[in-house]
């Protein structure tokens, strides 16, 4: 048993130096839903992964992790020595999960959400929010964002440029020679 948590923690690991196709095609096939034009950045999936569904067009940062069990439990084994407790995740549609966030079980994200980097998430998420901090409640509407984002300074469009065009263009808006 020990041996097969090590090999899992391993490949988990290796998998993450993998081509994002070929992380999505893993996830899929130990039972995560999936939707389409997804980038997940993160291999810690619990160890029900087939509890986690994952809508079209969803980031996910490195190092999040979804967690589909409460190890509370742990507390009153003497009276219920059997007892695991259990939740289903779902993440909607068009949803960035920020670095290092931690999302528990019964959590449901809706559409067009942003969930804030070191953010722990556990509920029910309407379309349209900036979910932050832990524990995470929704801090604006996502269309104030948007609009942040298009007045911010640092908007720059580096999207399809390589990594050293990329570089030329941020360091000559910053000044940095």
């Amino acid at each position: 048993m020990i041996l097969l948590k090590i090999f899992d923690h391993i490949n988990s690991k290796l998998l993450l130096i993998y081509s994002n196709e070929k992380r999505i095609e893993y996830l899929r096939k130990i039972g995560i839903k999936i939707g389409k034009d997804c980038f997940i950045n993160t291999m810690s999936f619990s160890s029900e992964p087939y509890l986690i569904e994952i809508g079209d067009h969803v980031g996910i940062s490195h190092d999040t992790d979804f967690i589909t069990h409460d190890g509370g439990i742990w507390c009153f084994r003497n009276e219920i020595p059997d007892g695991d407790i259990f939740g289903m995740i779902k993440i909607g549609n068009n949803v960035t999960i920020g670095a290092h966030s931690i999302i528990l079980p019964n959590t449901v994200l809706g559409d067009n959400s942003i969930v804030g980097a070191g953010s722990v998430v556990r509920g029910k998420f309407p379309d349209n929010s900036l979910i932050l901090g832990n524990p995470a409640k929704v801090v604006s509407s996502i269309n104030v964002i948007k609009f942040l984002y298009f007045q911010n300074p640092g908007l720059l469009m580096t999207k399809k440029l390589s990594a050293s065009e990329k570089a030329i263009v941020v360091k000559k808006h910053f000044n940095i020679e």
